[in-house]
């Protein structure tokens, strides 16, 4: 199992102790040899063993709740010590034929998904590192175990084409702010 594929599933059994209904959550990847010799407070505050080189996921700030995830991704930059990142994210799922029903707005969508009998919440977790690999984890809430959860590079891939974006680097004399 990479790294990556370890993050991923501990950021899903995490979040599967949290619960759902639970706020996105967004991760910086860091390499822990990287973070012990950059941030040795930060290494020791994490308890991270000294021995043991792999991926750490720092969680960062609570994200806008009045933008759509797509618009919040496409305003974040990392600076070159992350690694990669990760998302946590729960989202409504509806089969095929309720597709034919849904209404125009997004508020009048979100009520319909809301209340349709046969919706079932999903909750991603996707990860990207700079040097391309993916990694995804899906549980859904009508099947919430542990050995139930998917698991693949490819699951969502527009989202992780969205997170990979975010490692990309800027335009010269572009000033996107990484802590937006």
């Amino acid at each position: 199992m990479t790294h990556l594929e370890e993050v991923v599933l501990d950021l899903e059994r995490h979040s599967a102790e949290v619960g759902w209904d639970a706020p996105p959550r967004l991760y910086a990847l860091v390499e822990t040899a990287e973070l012990r010799a950059g941030e040795p407070e930060l290494a020791n505050q994490l308890d991270l063993p000294a021995d043991v080189d792999t991926i750490a996921a720092l969680e960062q700030p609570p994200l806008p709740d009045d933008k759509a995830i797509e618009d919040v991704l496409a305003a974040i930059a990392w600076p070159d010590g992350v690694t990669g990142c990760a998302l946590v994210v729960e989202r409504i799922v509806l089969p095929p034929d309720a597709e034919d029903d849904l209404p125009e707005t997004d508020a009048e969508m979100l009520s319909y998904a809301s209340g349709h009998p046969a919706r079932d919440d999903v909750r991603v977790v996707v990860g990207v590192l700079r040097d391309g690999s993916r990694h995804s984890a899906l549980r859904s809430r009508k099947h919430d175990a542990d050995d139930e959860v998917l698991s693949g590079p490819d699951l969502v891939p527009a989202l992780a084409d969205a997170l990979a974006a975010t490692l990309e680097p800027d335009e010269p004399g572009d000033e996107t702010d990484p802590a937006q």
